[in-house]
């Protein structure tokens, strides 16, 4: 392909909070679907790391480093290839913070007070930040910095990504074009992996963190895995049939489609009559072989961080000028610069 045509490629962009246990639902929602589209993008993923401050309280910043670089290698490891993708800190990308205060000032307060995630936080705190509501406004400027045609994140993540479009449709009312407005892209099934110990939840970094039992972490040894399968909840039956499966039993089968690639047919026929026990045990298998080389290529990278601090900081280098570009015309076009 020459340089030419690549620079029509569209663009995509995503990120995580390296915070709470790296599970496998976000490897089949996220990571997965980074990897497997790569060569069909240009490529942004970052570690957002100034989400993890709208509950300082919660996070300590030596938990914070120490997550920020976990996170990088997970990254790698999962297939996120640093030669076809930039891989960088949101924090190193001073344009990030700016230009959320830029979109703070156009966005109404009512959009985010009706954010659902922010309702579901809120509710348990005794004082809620100014962050915390907020901060889908950082979201959106993560994504709007970077000329973004299609966010890839899991189901419940939608909102946010309609968030953003409402932000830029209001900034282009308000001063003209100028972001390009983005789309998702999400996969048809498995874009919301749910907790292993409460089916009704979805599958949690901060739960898994929290309880063992609820999720398989990414660099989970094969013992783990396995004692935590076996403890999946499902129920007194024996149906394995996806529209009619209980919510325990159609999580642990939707699990198996997203790693196998096996159509459901197949894989109705591969567990019919065989009960939980048979479901269960080849999940396991398959989940112990799609997480070796990942946890090996992890303990690797963990070992020496100095290769990930080259990635990010280069990934951080390549996509400045970008951002920078962005933050200019916002400025120029609201009158700032």
């Amino acid at each position: 392909m020459q340089p030419s045509e690549a620079k029509h490629k569209p663009v995509v962009f995503s990120g995580i909070q390296p915070t709470g246990k790296m599970h496998i639902g976000n490897y089949i929602g996220a990571l997965s679907v980074w990897a497997e589209n790569q060569s069909k993008y240009d490529n942004i993923f970052c570690i957002v790391d100034l989400h993890a401050l709208t509950i300082p309280e919660a996070i300590k910043p030596e938990y914070l480093r120490h997550k920020v670089v976990e996170f990088a290698a997970l990254y790698i490891a999962c297939g996120i290839d640093p030669e076809q993708s930039a891989i960088f800190i949101q924090s190193h990308v001073p344009a990030h913070a700016e230009l959320t205060w830029l979109l703070n000032c156009v966005t109404p307060l009512g959009w985010l007070e009706r954010m659902t995630q922010y309702k579901s936080k809120s509710a348990h705190q005794e004082s809620v930040g100014t962050g915390l509501l907020a901060y889908p406004v950082l979201q959106a400027a993560d994504i709007l910095l970077y000329n973004t045609n299609l966010v890839p994140v899991g189901d419940d993540q939608r909102q946010h990504v309609e968030l953003t479009r409402d932000i830029a449709q209001r900034f282009a009312f308000l001063y003209g074009e100028t972001f390009v407005t983005p789309e998702l892209l999400i996969r048809r099934s498995g874009a919301r992996i749910m907790g292993l110990d409460d089916p009704t939840v979805k599958m949690s970094k901060s739960l898994g963190e929290q309880r063992p039992e609820h999720s398989i972490g990414l660099v989970d040894e094969p013992g783990v895995i396995r004692r935590t399968v076996a403890r999946a909840v499902t129920d007194t039956a024996r149906e394995t049939r996806f529209e009619h499966a209980s919510a325990g039993v159609l999580n642990l089968l939707t699990i198996y489609e997203a790693l196998s690639g096996e159509t459901r047919p197949a894989i109705e026929a591969r567990f019919a009559g065989g009960g939980y026990g048979d479901l269960k045990r080849q999940l396991t298998e398959l989940l112990v072989e799609t997480l070796a080389p990942i946890r090996k290529r992890y303990q690797d990278l963990m070992t020496d961080p100095t290769e990930l601090d080259i990635i990010l900081r280069t990934g951080a280098a390549k996509v400045a000028p970008v951002a920078e570009a962005t933050l200019t015309r916002v400025k120029r076009a609201m009158g700032c610069a």
